[in-house]
Order: structure tokens, then C-alpha cells, then sequence
């Protein structure tokens, strides 16, 4: 690894720690000496790295500091690639334009080395059965979920049978077969897992869901076997 990557590979893990970190544990993540992990950190911040923290206590990067796009490693770049190839297959329309755009975007800030890799990429994603996406607009579930608004829907379960709910979408997933939903139910006062292909009706409500989504969303990770309704 040159000193570059080992550069940028460190504030990629001190980006990852939200809190002071010490520079043994640094130095073990990045796979240097922790005398060559402090003389690395001050190498970055004479370059503006807002780095707090010194020997012996810990470090954490500051938020706000920015690397140039084009500062991407093989694998990166590959990873990027391999999910906005599986996006642009396996998602809808208009979140399988975003990815082939922003992949455009990065490619058009790369250095022609690093671009060829782009094209070129050995990984594919294989064929697959279509997946069922029902007559609702995801677009539609996706701006909920961003604008924590609440969503009323008509909704079959696996035995046909109808209900209209209320409820606070939080999450959409992405099987190989199914969309679902992740949202809080206030018919069943709970959390519900709803397929996209058997809601038969949606209208975003005009009325925001009362708790952040980021709190619903690790409270909804802590729970277990939670039904699809």
C-alpha cells in the first residue's frame, strides 16, 4: 500500500468512529505501527485535516472535511459499479435512472485510468425473475419515507382479504423478488411489513408522522418477527 492509500484509508476509519478512537486501535485498523500512525495523522492535518485529539488520549475527525471525488480505490470503484448496476436492473425507473446518472457523474471526475474501470468492469449482476411491483408509484412510497409523512393505503393480505390502513413508512426493501415496506400500523398499533405488490391503493396524507423516523427506524432493528399485514 503507498503512503496515499494508507493516508486515505486512515481518515476513511477515523470517518467511521464518531467518537475519540486511540491510535493503537488506529493503527491496528489501518495496519501500521502506532509510530507511524501518529506521524501519518499529523501529516494530515498539515494538509487540513480538522483532526482532534493527541497521543495517548484518542483521535476523531472533525465533520466537514472533504476529499476530492476522484480519491476512489479499485475497489471502491468496483463496489460502486456492482450497486449501481444491481439498482439500475432491480429497482424502478426513476431510482434506476438516479443510479446510472450518479454513476455517470463519478465517472465524469475520474482520472482516465481509474474511468476505463467503469466500463470495463468484470462484475455483472445475473439475470432474474421480474419482480412484482403491484400498480403503486415507489417514487411516491420513497417521499413519504423521506418527508416522514403518513401514507393511507388499501391493502390485500396473502388470503385476498381487503383492509385501509394508516401508517408511517419508515423503510422500503429491496428482495430479489419483493418490495416491502417497513412501516408503524395504527390500525394494529405496531410495526408491519407491507408488500408492495398487494397495496392496491395509496395517498400520501398530508400530515407529518409524530416521531422521527431515525428513532422509529432503530426501534423497528431491535424488534424480532414482526408480520407482514
Amino acid at each position: 500500500m503507498s503512503r496515499a492509500q494508507r493516508l486515505l484509508e486512515l481518515i476513511q476509519v477515523l470517518r467511521r468512529h464518531r467518537r475519540p478512537v486511540a491510535g493503537a486501535v488506529l493503527a491496528d485498523e489501518v495496519g501500521v505501527s502506532l509510530r507511524t500512525l501518529y506521524r501519518d495523522v499529523e501529516t494530515l492535518k498539515a494538509q487540513g485535516a480538522s483532526i482532534d485529539g493527541e497521543a495517548g488520549v484518542g483521535y476523531v475527525l472533525r465533520p466537514g472535511f472533504m476529499l476530492p471525488p476522484l480519491m476512489f480505490s479499485e475497489e471502491e470503484i468496483e463496489a460502486l459499479v456492482l450497486g449501481s448496476r444491481w439498482v439500475s436492473e432491480r429497482a424502478d425507473g426513476s431510482l434506476a435512472n438516479a443510479a446510472r446518472n450518479a454513476l455517470a457523474k463519478i465517472g465524469a471526475v475520474l482520472p482516465d485510468d481509474l474511468k476505463d474501470g467503469i466500463d470495463s468492469s468484470g462484475l455483472l449482476i445475473g439475470p432474474g425473475q421480474p419482480i412484482a411491483a403491484g400498480d403503486v408509484e415507489l417514487a411516491a412510497i420513497r417521499d413519504a419515507i423521506r418527508s416522514e409523512y403518513k401514507m393511507q393505503i388499501a391493502y390485500a393480505d396473502e388470503r385476498g382479504r381487503a383492509t385501509k390502513r394508516t401508517v408511517w413508512p419508515i423503510a422500503l426493501a429491496f428482495y430479489d423478488r419483493v418490495r416491502v415496506v417497513v412501516a408503524w400500523c395504527e390500525l394494529r398499533q405496531g410495526y408491519r411489513h407491507f408488500r408492495t405488490d398487494r397495496i392496491t391503493a395509496l395517498k400520501p396524507a398530508p400530515k407529518r408522522y409524530p416521531r422521527r423516523r431515525a428513532a422509529l427506524l432503530k426501534e423497528w432493528r431491535t424488534l424480532r418477527d414482526i408480520p407482514e399485514q
